[in-house]
């Protein structure tokens, strides 16, 4: 089985429009060593997740890791934050997706504390979640206890699935850009999943394309100061089309990073992903800065 650090699944920066960086045909991609290498993997991953479930039910209080300080880190974590050591300070709280819970920040929590990240957290939302404005209020109330329990203004925010199109609306619709420094999704339905059709509860409707929600999110959001970076992969089976885990929006600095080969469940478990998390909220990788409309002329 390849490792889950395989270059050949690694990830790729795409900030332009349109079909540049899109994944492969849905024929050829079946047909790759990746794409079964990765679909046997997320079996695998999805096994253990199942057994991890019950030990992600409690929320999961924030403490400072005591490994990490200033000083004390190898030397490619001191290079991690060679630019701006106090990056390493910045809270991280992790939103998982939809009927799941921490657990499945497990790997990547443990891994990001080891790359020199101090605070490094998870937050549940209710299971009974109706809907999406709902749900990133009660993060906005969550990342003001994380904040004041560590002293920091700002926070990065990684949501995978749902939980980042969550963060997304508490960004967008709820000024959030005043609280959080970067956010990172993975795997999230910025545009809808067709998928979402097969279940008709209130709060998988808003992820149908198209939706009131997705609608909202998609008009006009001047001024916003986070910059996203959505992660999306060309074998999630949740989101479909697996384009529509990009983030395209005039008016936000966004950054879409293809990775071949991983599956939905996969992608908070994956090496290369978690690398690329940690590049960017160590401050490595910009987003690209959205171009204003030419004014009219009168």
């Amino acid at each position: 089985m390849r490792p889950l650090s395989d270059p050949e699944s690694g990830p790729a920066s795409h900030t332009g429009a349109g079909r540049t960086g899109a994944p492969r045909g849905a024929v050829r991609s079946l047909m790759t060593r990746a794409t079964l290498t990765g679909g046997i993997t997320e079996l695998a991953l999805v096994g253990a997740h199942v057994l991890m479930y019950p030990l992600g039910t409690r929320t999961e209080p924030l403490r400072l890791d005591p490994r990490c300080r200033p000083g004390e880190q190898p030397p490619e974590v001191r290079a991690l934050f060679a630019a701006d050591p106090l990056a390493a300070r910045i809270p991280v709280v992790l939103v998982h997706g939809l009927v799941d819970n921490h657990s499945i920040f497990a790997v990547m929590r443990r891994s990001l504390r080891r790359r020199g990240f101090a605070h490094v957290c998870s937050w549940n939302y209710s299971p009974l979640l109706a809907e999406i404005a709902r749900g990133a209020r009660d993060l906005g109330d969550h990342l003001q206890r994380v904040c004041e329990q560590t002293g920091h203004e700002r926070v990065h925010v990684v949501g995978h699935s749902l939980g980042g199109l969550i963060a997304r609306y508490h960004v967008q619709r709820q000024e959030g850009d005043a609280r959080v420094e970067s956010l990172v999704t993975l795997g999230t339905p910025h545009q809808g999943s067709v998928l979402a059709h097969l279940l008709p509860t209130p709060l998988v409707r808003q992820l149908r394309p198209g939706s009131t929600v997705l609608r909202e999110l998609a008009g006009p959001a001047p001024g916003i100061r986070t910059p996203v970076t959505a992660i999306y992969s060309d074998l999630d089976q949740v989101v479909l089309p697996t384009n529509a885990a990009r983030c395209d929006h005039a008016d936000l600095r966004t950054r879409n990073v293809l990775v071949r080969g991983v599956g939905h469940m996969s992608l908070p478990f994956h090496r290369g992903v978690v690398d690329e998390i940690a590049a960017t909220l160590a401050g490595h990788r910009t987003p690209a800065t959205p171009v204003p409309a030419p004014a009219a002329v009168a």
